[in-house]
């Protein structure tokens, strides 16, 4: 009889080794740009991902107001917010979002794919979002981040 074992190994605290990447933002798509961001952040590109920890890399996005959507989308897309209160419902387009917030509608697309839970806002706080070409990550030798186009 075969007496080998297979164990499923998880990852934990002792075993995860976190990678900095960085991308730079500047004419990519925000839907195909964001689903990879987010990928990398749940740490799924990682042969021992593991569903119940945090064992994501840290992602730098330069020029992060410098996404495109393909379409109408820019002018046509309604973004609606909810303050709780009684008639606190405010709607927005990505063109004013860009103009006020330039990186807050790429935070709002990656958080969207990650999940609601406490393990979500632990993932989201490893997101680097930038305006401009520059970043003060340099110490952490990030990685270039291969988008799929």
């Amino acid at each position: 009889m075969d007496s080998r074992s297979y164990k499923t190994l998880h990852a934990n605290a002792a075993t995860v080794s976190r990678k900095w990447w960085i991308v730079d933002a500047d004419g990519m798509t925000l839907g195909r740009l964001s689903t990879q961001i987010a990928s990398t952040l749940r740490g799924k590109h990682k042969p021992d991902f593991t569903t119940h920890f945090d064992n994501g890399d840290c992602v730098i996005v330069l020029n992060a107001g410098k996404v495109i959507l393909t379409g109408n989308k820019l002018e046509d897309k309604e973004m609606l917010s909810y303050s709780l209160y009684p008639g606190g419902q405010k709607s927005t387009t990505p063109k004013r979002m860009l103009e006020k917030f330039p990186t807050r509608l790429l935070e709002k697309a990656v958080k969207g794919m990650l999940p609601k839970t406490s393990l979500g806002r632990q993932q989201i706080k490893k997101l680097h979002l930038f305006e401009g070409a520059e970043h003060p990550h340099a110490a952490q030798q990030p990685q270039p981040l291969k988008i799929i186009k």
